[in-house]
């Protein structure tokens, strides 16, 4: 037959759809090939996958057997609503389609236009394993014992739970197929729980019967649904989370309870204990007052917020409501918990951390912009204004967002907003999880074409325009994710600004009372500073005024992030202050994302590197990305270096001169921090670029004096800087002196007398300029490591240096100059000098055994007299035990003795020499790695604290905030301080087992 236009009445397998090959035949052996089926093909182009539920239906059309298929054919024919039903199901779950196939009589639930209510399905459940309710309980209790048991029971619970979940799914799919009532979220996941609650009514009904018998019941025995299921927000397919109440707590109580999770787990769904006191290694069943014991005396912040949604699910009821009670008024007090904020922020980095990198986009659940994001932060914000506004203590995400919203701690539009997204983004989850009824959370790659059309199908989202449904599903994802991604500034910093600001944003009514706890729940120790420093930046007149409120509530939550958001605060107001009106400053923060978050970040962890922006706010620019990578790791040390000279030579006198040499040091030192502590450099590069900026300061610096002396005269000596320590071997830190010693020549002609003098007159000034107090990190140039030490000339000739070595050096003088490397100056006289020393340094044969004797000695002697009293030996970065000095004057000695024979030992760097070490094989090469990594970590930690504490410091501290901060400045997240400073002690313990191997005791 055909239409009056010429095309065929009765749509063809390619307009309705259908891929599959056998479409043609597969509507034929149906007898759906006439005008009279039109409306029920185009019924089945609906179904989320047209393919998957012709299949099914011919399956159930040629069933041996069965004469069910006319019954089924008449009312697809004459009911839309079964027909809704029917191919929305078949088309949107492999799983439930498979069902309908094997079991014959299933595709019978689907005719009822009523779903059953929840004493139907537990009535459905219970009487597939012949249960009764258990003699002398109440009618409020559900406790019931099952007449069948064993493995009958499992398939039995299997079949009939599987027939609710197959009537839910299908009214909660008919609209994508016909014109039927939409189910929405919370009511589609009050259904799954009240059947969770059911299912395992029965499954305790069968462990009462496998445990007891036919034998009274002498416990009472409560299970609690805690996580989705006791808020009635369950998924199609999750784990149940429960804890089980028993008085008394006993064999028969635990067994009972472990034989409902295994029946449970086997039948339906994973059932899990894991939130009960102690976690898994806790006892399964606990009396009401040994939950209640533990939760005052030992549980974790996130043990209340699980509290939280606890709800009385089966057993004994009334017990289960009295665990409620109990336990409901401690969820309420643990913000006031001193640990409450690291925890939180702890569950939440543990949270991202669990995801692989390769489903971080895919995951629906954990994903940054995901559901976690939006139920972490609703609770968060429950439990901070839940203790003094009890219209919060709600359960459901969903409903705790209108009570938010309702009680102004949420703008209007933005609950509204947030509420449906997290819904859309549920309602991805329930379909990709039905299809195969998996415990998923993973979309399809985007690239998938037909299971990006399939799941946008199931979700009901038609084409649009040019868009066809798979493209519309891509656009709704971007949107809704990113909306969620802005979470924690619209649900936390946002409201905050607009409390400041006095502003009606959707009846908005956050008091300052209540803006204080908020921000002290979000890591700020001082909320009443905070909000004044919110409220002075808000208020900034003019356009910067505008600007700093639109980009605050993103920076504050990139603050909260840090280890100490009230310096992070402060330190941006007062950066903000400085800089004014500096356009560009503020457009940077507002344009680039990744400028904000990692300035926030340095504000928030590290003074030191606060107070050099402060005054070379430029270095912010580097903050950006580049096309090859982070700005501030583009720029070399070596043409800074070049920089610095240049801009010294122009200055017009010595003063200007050095104020340069600062400005540049101080720019220069502000990227190197900022790119540590972003983790852009490793400890090596900060070491060497350290070094590299130090020398330049001091080559240029003794260029200008010279020249500012001579007037234009001839120089009467040459003169060359020779780094020691850590600034000769290239490896200085951020609280290290620049120790140094000076050595001039006289020139052909000369008086020697007098080319000291003027020498002598040079390298003074040289230290006096550098080391006028200033605002900046000190520039102390250290020379007390020349011959005779403190008592000895500021410089001398390179044959004073000689004959001095050659008659009067002594074991730690030799020792010093292992390190000695020329760093400024004459180039020529400092290769001359190091050719000079090499014989000290580098004696034939290896130093004496009365030195080796005398260098044991010293060591022993700085070990008992230098560490500062009451410093911890484990955690002294510097001189406790298999710390720096440790480690260095290890490989020292191993110089001292071999480096005769071994030229590759003639190196200045420590790193560099343990390397040689291990290839000379002087030690083993296990053990030689054992050093390195002290080394490495001992600086990295020294650092850190010279990073988070602005000043040198060498004692980590103990555990507590300023731990925190020191761990994050070395790259570990906040939370595994205490981790940090445990892989510290075991390093530094396994170096020191080496140095007392090798160095001798």
């Amino acid at each position: 037959m055909t239409s009056t236009g010429g095309r065929s009445a009765v749509p063809s397998p390619g307009r309705l759809g259908l891929l599959d090959d056998t479409a043609r035949a597969d509507l034929a052996t149906l007898g759906w090939s006439s005008a009279a089926t039109v409306d029920l093909l185009w019924a089945l182009s609906r179904a989320p996958d047209a393919d998957l539920a012709l299949r099914a239906l011919v399956r159930l059309h040629d069933r041996e057997g069965s004469g069910d298929w006319p019954q089924i054919d008449a009312l697809l024919r004459s009911s839309k609503a079964f027909r809704g039903r029917l191919l929305s199901v078949l088309g949107g779950s492999d799983a439930l389609a498979d069902h309908v196939v094997a079991e014959p009589d299933a595709w019978r639930l689907l005719v009822d236009d009523e779903m059953p209510s929840a004493e139907q399905s537990r009535s459905a459940l219970l009487d597939s394993i012949g249960a009764v309710r258990v003699d002398g309980t109440s009618d409020d209790d559900l406790l019931f014992r099952a007449a069948i048991t064993g493995p009958d029971a499992v398939a039995a619970l299997r079949k009939s739970y599987r027939d609710q979940v197959l009537i839910l799914a299908a009214h909660d799919l008919a609209a994508t197929v016909e014109n039927e009532e939409v189910l929405y979220l919370p009511e589609v996941g009050g259904r799954l729980a009240d059947l969770a609650d059911a299912a395992l009514t029965a499954a305790l009904a069968v462990a009462i019967a496998e445990v007891a018998g036919d034998s009274p019941l002498d416990i009472r025995l409560a299970v609690v649904a805690m996580g989705k299921c006791g808020a009635r927000e369950l998924n199609y397919v999750s784990d149940v989370d429960v804890v089980f109440v028993a008085e008394p707590a006993d064999g028969t109580s635990a067994r009972i309870a472990g034989e409902m999770m295994r029946i449970g787990s086997q039948a339906f769904f994973d059932v899990d204990a894991g939130l009960r006191p102690e976690g898994k290694s806790g006892a399964l069943t606990r009396t009401l007052e040994s939950h209640v014991a533990y939760y005052r005396r030992w549980a974790k912040t996130w043990e209340f917020q699980a509290l939280l949604k606890a709800r009385p699910m089966t057993g004994d009821m009334a017990l289960g409501r009295d665990y409620v009670a109990a336990t409901s008024p401690m969820v309420w007090d643990a913000s006031e918990r001193d640990d409450f904020v690291p925890e939180v922020q702890a569950m939440r980095r543990r949270v991202e951390s669990l995801i692989p990198d390769e489903h971080k986009a895919r995951n629906l659940k954990l994903g940054r912009g995901g559901l976690r994001d939006v139920e972490f932060a609703v609770q968060l914000l429950q439990m901070v204004h839940g203790r003094v506004d009890a219209s919060l203590r709600v359960q459901s995400t969903v409903d705790a967002l209108d009570a938010l919203t309702t009680a102004g701690y949420i703008g209007r539009d933005d609950g509204a907003n947030f509420s449906a997204s997290y819904q859309f983004l549920r309602l991805l989850e329930h379909r990709i999880q039905l299809q195969r009824l998996s415990r998923t959370h993973l979309l399809p790659e985007p690239d998938d074409e037909p299971a990006m059309r399939w799941l946008a199908r199931a979700a009901h989202i038609r084409p649009e325009g040019s868009r066809d449904a798979a493209a519309v599903l891509r656009r709704d994802l971007r949107k809704q994710i990113t909306r969620v991604r802005q979470l924690h500034e619209k649900l936390f910093y946002r409201p905050l600004l607009d409390a400041v600001a006095r502003q009606d944003k959707g009846l908005l009514r956050l008091t300052d009372d209540s803006a204080k706890r908020q921000l002290a729940a979000l890591g700020y120790a001082m909320p009443d500073r905070a909000l004044a420093h919110i409220r002075a930046l808000a208020s900034t007149p003019g356009r910067t005024g505008a600007i700093q409120s639109m980009i605050l509530p993103g920076l504050l939550e990139h603050i909260s992030d840090t280890p100490d958001p009230d310096a992070g605060l402060l330190n941006y107001r007062k950066l903000s202050e400085q800089m004014g009106t500096t356009a560009w400053y503020l457009r940077l923060l507002r344009d680039d994302g990744v400028v904000a978050e990692r300035l926030m970040r340095v504000l928030g962890t590290s003074e030191y590197i606060a107070d050099l922006l402060m005054r070379s706010p430029d270095v912010i620019s580097l903050y950006s990305t580049g096309a090859t990578g982070p700005k501030l790791i583009e720029v070399d040390s070596a043409d800074v270096a070049k920089g610095l000279r240049a801009s010294m030579r122009r200055a017009p006198d010595l003063t200007r001169a050095i104020a340069v040499a600062r400005s540049h040091r101080r720019a220069e030192l502000a990227r190197i921090a900022s790119a540590d502590i972003l983790g852009l450099m490793t400890v090596q590069q900060v070491c060497r670029a350290l070094s590299t900026v130090w020398a330049a300061v001091l080559d240029a610096a003794l260029e200008k004096v010279i020249e500012e002396s001579l007037q234009g005269a001839p120089a009467p000596a040459r003169l060359a800087v020779i780094g020691m320590g850590r600034l000769g071997g290239g490896e200085l830190g951020y609280g290290s002196d620049a120790d140094v010693m000076f050595v001039c020549d006289p020139v052909d002609g000369a008086d020697e007398a007098d080319a000291v003098k003027w020498a002598q007159k040079v390298c003074e000034q040289v230290r006096t300029m550098l080391g006028t107090p200033s605002a900046d990190p000190p520039l102390e140039v250290d020379i007390g490591l020349r011959p005779e030490g403190r008592n000895g000339p500021v410089v001398r000739t390179l044959a004073s240096y000689a004959a001095y070595y050659d008659q009067w050096a002594q074991a730690w003088e030799v020792q010093a100059l292992l390190r000695a490397h020329t760093v400024a100056g004459d180039a020529d006289l400092g290769l001359s000098f190091l050719h000079m020393i090499d014989r000290t340094r580098y004696p034939a044969g290896g130093v004496s055994p009365d030195a080796v004797r005398e260098i044991r000695r010293i060591k022993a002697r700085v070990d008992s007299e230098r560490l500062p009293r009451g410093a911890d030996p484990a955690t002294h970065t510097k001189l406790g035990r298999g710390g720096l000095a440790d480690v260095e004057w290890t490989v020292q000695l191993t110089q001292l003795r071999y480096a005769h024979e071994y030229p590759s030992l003639h190196n200045t760097s420590t790193l560099e020499t343990l390397d040689a070490i291990a290839a000379a094989e002087l030690v083993p090469v296990d053990e030689v790695k054992i050093l390195t990594e002290a080394w490495l970590t001992a600086t990295k930690a020294r650092n850190a604290l010279v990073l988070v504490r602005g000043k040198p410091v060498d004692q980590l501290p103990s555990p507590g905030r300023q731990l925190r901060a020191v761990a994050y400045a070395a790259g570990w997240p906040q939370d595994e301080a205490s981790e940090f400073l445990e892989h510290y002690m075991r390093v530094t313990r396994r170096a020191k087992a080496v140095v007392l191997e090798v160095f001798g005791s």
